[in-house]
């Protein structure tokens, strides 16, 4: 086995692990929200950006084994966005706390979260964070079919999620 073999096949494991990871975060969250008597919106919505984040995993996955893996200056942009993207995650998951889940939820309690990451980004789970994650998955396995394929489907579900999303805080803040 190659060094950059061992590597890439090093990072797969690790990105399968953060996103299972924020899932298991995610669905304890939503299980308190639940219980608190949010109300979940767009749950169609959230299924099809699901099973669109997963297969994009999957495709990127597979066309890297099928491919192989090599270290180059497209899988180190790859890396480079995949980890600006976790980082993102991580201070979003952080500044929404228990009202962060991959579903969107409005709970009874909710606050308007107003935090520099916020304030200055106006999705910046989506655009910060999921977006660099699959581009970013994508170049540092050479995944163009699933790229050039995947991602236009994909964005066309996170506009139909931004849009039910935005209905949603409107309404909960007129202010929104």
């Amino acid at each position: 086995m190659s060094l950059a073999t061992f590597a890439m096949g090093l990072f797969v494991v690790l990105a399968v692990a953060w996103r299972l990871t924020s899932l298991a975060r995610s669905r304890a969250n939503e299980k308190g929200l639940r219980r608190a008597g949010a109300v979940e919106v767009g749950a169609g919505a959230s299924l099809a950006l699901t099973l669109a984040h997963v297969a994009i995993y999957l495709g990127a996955i597979g066309e890297a084994i099928a491919r192989g893996f090599w270290l180059d200056g497209v899988a180190a942009v790859g890396l480079a966005l995949y980890g600006f993207g976790a980082a993102m995650l991580a201070l979003v998951i952080r500044d929404l706390g228990r009202v962060w889940t991959v579903k969107v939820f409005i709970a009874p309690d909710h606050v308007l979260v107003r935090t520099w990451l916020f304030r200055t980004f106006r999705h910046p789970n989506y655009i910060l964070a999921i977006l660099p994650e699959l581009v970013g998955l994508c170049l540092a396995l050479h995944a163009v079919v699933t790229l050039i394929c995947g991602l236009p489907l994909y964005a066309a579900l996170l506009w139909i999620r931004i849009r039910l999303e935005e209905a949603a805080m409107r309404e909960r803040f007129p202010a929104y």
